[in-house]
């Protein structure tokens, strides 16, 4: 089973380039970094773990920057996001990004998107909150289409785009109606969530992988009835507090990655939890 990592990168903490070097010397599988381009002070939605919104999450460094910092201090070390919150990018220039990072990674790249849960952080980017799973959804076609190995158009209720040129491209190739990079959505199990990932994504990025016993039989019969291979549907459980049962626990449950939940500290600290996580590795 694959072992990464997940981290709120800040501007004070162990820095992209220092992490990434350290991750691949000790054999971890990737690097995935969060989103948030803002959090805005007069806030009236909960955070989701409930108290109070830590304070790294209105000090997050923009996760494609960071990552490309780590692309080019390293070779294996696999690139992620955890998650890009797609309805809060013009798609067109969203989709530029992540094939550049593909291409100049030698396809490292996994796009791990989600729906947000931060509606004025979402309002301030112009998101109509009760749409943005839809939104998310026609993004996710437009990106498609500018992948596409010949010019393609979309044209969508939040927006299109004409038959372009748009290089580069991901390297990964398509793996059935999946174009572009790896492609993984986080979020709540239900039946919503489960059928945007059968039809554009490689699979499920489940918070810190509760409730996967019930749930995984019925994302598999979601993604049977799309048509998808179910050999192909990865699990990746994300911010994980590990513990030797809970790993094992993925294991026989067929899952080959897990990402791991590092604190969003300083170089000393980050070090002294990575050195705590290599009996996992």
């Amino acid at each position: 089973m694959r072992i990464a990592v997940t981290i709120f990168l800040t501007d004070e903490t162990i820095t992209p380039a220092r992490l990434a070097r350290e991750l691949e010397t000790r054999g971890f599988a990737g690097l995935y970094l969060p989103e948030h381009t803002h959090i805005p002070v007069e806030r009236t939605t909960p955070y989701p773990a409930g108290g109070d919104l830590p304070r790294e999450y209105g000090r997050t460094l923009d996760p494609f920057v960071a990552l490309a910092q780590a692309a080019a201090v390293t070779r294996r070390l696999a690139l992620g996001t955890g998650i890009t919150l797609v309805a809060q990018h013009d798609p067109i220039a969203l989709a530029k990004q992540i094939a550049t990072l593909d291409h100049l990674s030698g396809g490292r790249f996994t796009l791990g998107l989600g729906f947000g849960w931060n509606v004025e952080e979402a309002a301030d980017h112009g998101v109509e909150w009760r749409e943005r799973r839809e939104l998310v959804r026609d993004r996710m076609g437009l990106m498609r289409a500018l992948w596409s190995e010949e010019p393609a158009g979309h044209t969508g209720r939040f927006g299109g785009v004409r038959p372009s040129y748009a290089f580069p491209k991901p390297v990964q190739k398509p793996r059935g109606p999946v174009v572009g990079p790896r492609t993984l959505v986080g979020g709540a199990a239900g039946p919503g969530l489960f059928a945007h990932i059968a039809e554009y994504a490689d699979g499920w990025m489940p918070i810190g992988g509760r409730g996967l016993t019930e749930s995984l039989p019925v994302l598999r019969s979601v993604w049977a009835d799309a048509g998808r291979d179910p050999s192909a549907l990865q699990i990746v459980p994300y911010a994980v507090l590990p513990s030797p049962g809970k790993l094992a626990h993925y294991a026989e449950s067929g899952i080959g990655e897990v990402v791991l939940q590092l604190p969003p500290a300083q170089e000393e600290e980050v070090l002294r939890v990575l050195d705590g996580y290599a009996e996992y590795v």
